[in-house]
């Protein structure tokens, strides 16, 4: 038996990127027995003719390299190729009690699902079942349902164009706009926020706008960790001398100094580029003080008669802009600078900044999305933009940076509990049937409906739900309550053993591996983060002949569960060309020619209307929206009260853990800690490596509360501490979340220190 490795913290002072990026990525193609087959796979990544990455959505290059990945893709490649089988053998090891006191990382661990399975509660263990007999299930659990709106039917991000556009026919079919989606929990803000302002919920750049941008925003990103491609873009840009202003709670190692692994000469003298100009150290939710500090500074310039604004853009294009002068210049710098965190001095240099630039390119992440008030925030950061034309021109524009590799392609074809009643028309057009035209449910509504006990079955195309969702305890009755759960995967995740009274899992073929049917071999449609679609083609046998595609799966859950469909579900099981057409029927706009344009090695960029000046909103113009006040969520009523960020360790993609380790933030073998800032200890009377409990701040009587979290002395902002996601889910309340969105404010759950009662072992500190 292993020794247990004590966990550790000693600082990271090397660039990211480099050496350790390059001995990262040979190290876990060795763990997963896969050097020669994942190498040969990375060759195959992002290339033409090749498949895309099953990690991140950040685009490829227009110049393309010889090896197109990121340390990130590699462990993703390498935990799907990995030679380690879950058989019907394991589960018989294993009852589901036993497997859920396994870790996130052990299940990970045990490798790819090589056979459909079946939940026996007699035996408490998971037993084989064929696949016609599973797909039998769902239809006869699907058609005793007392309405359709009673089933759920959640969406992983990594689910392709052609798998999603059909599972939204399914499901619309079947009568219900229920469509809990992964985007609900990370980037819908983009999706309901950005509409009203420039008339679509998506970024506006393409990736060769950062090679024409005079100065680049990074706000509430870790670009290193979940987002490694973009690095080489930054590079590139401060090699051009391209300030870069990184807006964020803690500081990034990425974003301080970078080695790019394919750039031979840095890699050969240890050389480095050091990457963003100005740090920003925001308290969390002061994002919104600095923005309306920026653009206080126009209006102010504006105001001693300089010519800072775009004014025949705005007069042109745009509406609103006398409410939202108004509103910023009524803001004080005493209480933008009070609930920022930051000086005036610094706002009023950022300010100068963007007001020199001719072209500016404002990227963000989740750090912006998971508050309160996070849609109308991103609203904010379209007005910046607007101010100076930043929209419709090269080296300007607004990059959401998305994380799931086709989250964005999923919502473009149809995956959208809010349907538009032109979608739903042509639905209807193309394939015979009245589709539902009430609203279905997001993430949120879903759990409580599982919790009203109104909802009886739950299908999940992909994912983790249960570990990617709020409120952990509340959420694991609430899913024990249905009749049934289907979980679409490739791996063993948390969301198998936190089940229905039935349950299933099914296995898939993977991104990487070829799909063959009786038509013959396949391929699918990805759009990345920046509107571009391309096929991928997998280049690995499938890991087992009893796994299916995802494609094959929905059809054949469509057929039991719609006996009497007009819809050409056998025909699309089998031949991916006919969805493409029926895509493009449904989206003329920017699908047509899907079948021609998808023969460009590059794929083809769909329309993005701000980059030619064009907005659709009711009133034709972008519009200047004002959102009151300076605060994103509720204001800290408590002195003691400190705003907890949950967040991704550099050895994780969303709920998959690939070790215990957080290699740029100096933490070995735990993920039980806490980054606070040293005068908060010293409050609290706190030593560095000290054992906490934390507790949330809320009003429903129900203590939310996580033990044995060891605290780690770390440059976060006052009053901002930070911990890791999903092990701090169940301090995020279910009812804590954007209004217009929906989405978690996982960014900023009110929490404070209390006394542990665990025994945690304690955390080595070095440095």
């Amino acid at each position: 038996m292993s020794k247990e490795k004590q966990s550790e913290f000693k600082p990271y002072h090397h660039p990211a990127g480099g050496w350790g990026a390059a001995g990262a990525t040979a190290k876990v193609l060795m763990e997963q027995s896969v050097l020669v087959k994942g190498s040969r796979g990375l060759l195959a990544m992002n290339q033409p003719g090749g498949f895309k990455c099953p990690s991140c959505a950040f685009p490829d290059a227009d110049h393309r390299k010889k090896l197109e990945f990121c340390e990130n893709g590699a462990k993703a490649l390498a935990h799907e190729a990995t030679k380690a089988r879950i058989t019907r053998d394991f589960f018989e090891r294993y009852t589901v009690t036993e497997l859920m006191e396994k870790s996130d990382y052990w299940l990970e661990m045990q490798g790819r699902l090589t056979e459909p399975m079946r939940y026996d509660a007699a035996t408490d263990k998971y037993v084989p079942v064929t696949w016609d007999n599973a797909f039998a299930m769902i239809g006869r659990h699907l058609q005793a349902l007392e309405s359709p709106h009673q089933a759920e039917f959640y969406t992983s991000g990594r689910t392709a164009n052609e798998t999603a556009f059909l599972y939204s026919i399914f499901i619309r079919e079947f009568g219900t706009n229920n469509f809990p989606d992964c985007s609900n929990m990370c980037h819908e803000p983009t999706s309901r926020g950005l509409p009203p302002s420039i008339g679509i919920g998506k970024g506006t750049i393409v990736l060769a706008d950062f090679e024409h941008a005079e100065a680049i925003f990074v706000v509430g990103q870790n670009t290193g960790t979940n987002s490694p491609r973009m690095m080489t873009n930054l590079v590139e840009a401060r090699k051009r001398g391209v300030p870069i202003i990184l807006i964020n709670p803690m500081p990034e190692r990425a974003l301080i100094r970078f080695t790019e692994p394919q750039d031979v000469l840095q890699m050969g003298t240890f050389g480095s580029t050091p990457i963003s100009s100005e740090f920003v150290h925001v308290r969390i939710g002061g994002d919104l003080a600095i923005f309306k500090g920026m653009m206080k500074v126009l209006f102010e310039a504006e105001a001693r008669g300089e010519n800072v604004l775009d004014t025949a853009f705005i007069q042109e294009h745009t509406a609103g802009i006398e409410a939202l002068r108004e509103d910023v210049m009524g803001c004080s710098w005493a209480d933008i600078t009070r609930i920022s965190g930051v000086s005036e001095e610094q706002i009023r240099k950022i300010g100068e900044i963007y007001k020199n630039s001719k072209a500016t390119i404002i990227c963000y992440g989740m750090g912006l999305t998971q508050h309160q008030e996070g849609s109308r925030l991103l609203q904010q950061v379209a007005n910046i933009l607007l101010l100076r034309g930043n929209f419709g021109k090269p080296g300007a524009g607004i990059a959401p940076i998305r994380g799931h590799s086709n989250v964005q392609g999923d919502r473009t074809v149809g995956i959208d509990e809010k349907p538009t009643q032109l979608y739903l028309d042509r639905v209807r057009d193309a394939f015979g049937f009245e589709p539902p035209r009430e609203h279905g449910h997001h993430v949120v509504e879903a759990l409580e409906a599982m919790e009203a006990g109104t909802a009886k079955v739950f299908i999940g195309l992909g994912g983790n739900f249960i570990h990617a969702v709020p409120d952990t305890p509340r959420s694991y009755a609430a899913m024990r309550k249905l009749n049934l759960t289907v979980g679409i995967a490739t791996k063993l995740n948390r969301g198998h053993l936190v089940h229905g009274k039935d349950a299933l899992i099914l296995p898939v073929v993977a991104r990487s591996e070829i799909i063959r049917t009786a038509a013959g071999e396949q391929f699918i449609t990805i759009e990345d983060a920046m509107s571009n679609v391309t096929a991928s083609r997998g280049v690995f046998e499938p890991v087992s002949d009893h796994v299916l595609p995802e494609t094959e799966i929905v059809c054949r859950m469509a057929m039991e569960a719609l006996p009497n469909s007009k819809t050409a579900w056998a025909q699309y099981m089998v031949d991916y060309g006919p969805i493409r057409d029926k895509i493009a029927e449904v989206y003329p706009e920017i699908y047509a020619d899907f079948a021609e344009k998808i023969k460009n090695p590059r794929g083809f960029h769909l329309d993005i209307p701000p980059r030619r000046r064009v907005w659709k909103t009711p009133n034709g113009k972008a519009n200047f929206l004002v959102m009151p006040g300076l605060e994103v969520n509720e204001p800290i009523t408590d002195k003691a009260m400190l705003r907890l960020a949950t967040i991704r360790s550099h050895d994780q993609y969303n709920t998959t853990i690939y070790s215990n380790n957080d290699r740029y933030r100096g933490v070995y073998n735990t993920r039980l800690v806490i980054f606070m800032n040293k005068e908060d200890m010293a409050e609290r009377g706190l030593e560095n490596g000290a054992v906490i409990g934390l507790e949330t701040y809320s009003e429903d009587g129900v203590r939310r509360y996580v033990d044995g979290l060891s605290v780690i002395a770390y440059p976060m902002s006052r009053g901002a501490i930070a911990g890791y996601y999903p092990e701090l889910n169940p301090l995020l309340p279910l009812d804590y979340f954007d209004e217009i969105s929906g989405t978690p404010a996982a960014k900023s759950i009110p929490v404070k220190v209390v006394e542990s009662v665990a025994s945690a072992p304690p955390i080595k500190i070095a440095g």
